[in-house]
């Protein structure tokens, strides 16, 4: 992860240094772009902090604003989509404001800045969380984490993990975390819950202290301005699920908030939603719930081409670690994902569906 972040950060650095942000941008930029954005809250001082990627504070957020206006993009509801991609009416750059879960901080420390900005934005909603009996394993594997000094691990054999120091700790997460995610859904659920019975972590209450509860969301569904999207019943990695199950947390998913919220879904996002996560199937059965579109965590902006594709959309990721406005012109100009797209704006169908 460390490793990644480095070179993510050389790459940034590069771009920037050579203006190519300025002068591949008119050959990267593409259409439009999605932003997918996790939790908005002020800075954290925690030593530990693994899951800091997925979220940024309140004025980095009112810098992607301002950003996006200054280099000339339309920010615009996700129902405008599909048009924008199939027609030229006049909108040459768009982007549409995404985020994922359901988090309560986005309500408290996002939307104020997003009203500011009259600004619309879309909140992916997944149904357990705002049941409140969802489970945040990431949240969950980093609290148990931060409490635990020795962290036992009871998988095919017995693991101990030192796990005193911020360093022991977030080499634990690292190492944890990357094997969970490489195995069976029903082992990583385990391994978690495990951990945090070990530390006396409250999955239950975790999950309602950080996500909106049902009240909270039908309040917010009364603003003209949020559109509510589904992210499935319980956040599973999809390509890991049978067909029965991909259906039910998919389909199950929109029924579900449809009920509680009394309105139309329209929109879907992948949860994880990359490659390992979203592919071919998935994207059929967002198609075939119904979804007017389905977007990914694939990165890129939007490409003409991506209108015969409107249940794999790529986005483009605001992530914690790269809180700068250096780097927000450069993922904004495109030029990280020209060579990904150079490739894939022809034959996106047949990409997309690899």
């Amino acid at each position: 992860m460390q490793f990644r972040h480095r070179l993510c950060a050389g790459g940034f650095q590069a771009i920037a240094a050579s203006r190519a942000d300025a002068w591949l941008r008119r050959f990267a930029q593409g259409r439009g772009v999605i932003l997918m954005f996790h939790r908005v809250r002020p800075r954290r001082s925690d030593g530990f902090a693994p899951n800091c990627g997925l979220e940024i504070t309140p004025e980095f957020l009112e810098c992607v604003l301002i950003e996006l206006k200054h280099q000339g993009y339309k920010i615009v509801p996700i129902d405008a989509v599909p048009d924008l991609l199939r027609a030229d009416n006049g909108v040459r750059s768009f982007a549409v404001i995404t985020f994922d879960d359901g988090y309560r901080d986005n309500a408290e420390f996002a939307w104020p800045v997003l009203k500011r900005h009259n600004a619309a934005w879309t909140l992916f909603v997944t149904a357990d969380f705002a049941d409140g009996t969802g489970r945040l394993w990431w949240l969950e594997l980093e609290e148990a984490i931060a409490r635990l000094d020795r962290i036992i691990l009871r998988d095919s054999k017995v693991t101990e993990l030192r796990a005193r120091t911020n360093n022991e700790k977030q080499a634990a997460f690292t190492a944890i975390y990357a094997s969970i995610r490489a195995g069976p859904e029903q082992r990583l659920r385990s391994i978690v819950a495990d951990l945090a019975k070990q530390a006396e972590v409250d999955a239950e209450e975790l999950v309602r202290s950080v996500c909106l509860g049902w009240d909270d969301l039908r309040s917010l569904a009364r603003e003209p301005d949020l559109t509510i999207g589904a992210h499935t019943l319980s956040h599973p990695i999809l390509a890991k699920q049978d067909a029965n199950t991909a259906v039910r947390e998919i389909a199950g998913g929109k029924a579900f908030l449809e009920r509680h919220l009394a309105r139309r879904i329209e929109h879907f996002a992948y949860p994880f939603g990359d490659q390992s996560a979203a592919s071919a199937r998935e994207f059929r059965l967002a198609r075939e719930a119904g979804f007017a579109t389905a977007v990914t965590s694939r990165p890129g902006h939007l490409f003409p081409g991506h209108a015969t594709r409107l249940h794999a959309l790529p986005r483009v990721s605001i992530n914690g670690l790269f809180q700068s406005r250096e780097t927000l012109r450069c993922l904004l100009s495109g030029v990280p994902f020209l060579m990904w797209n150079l490739g894939r704006i022809a034959p996106v169908e047949n990409v997309l569906e690899a």
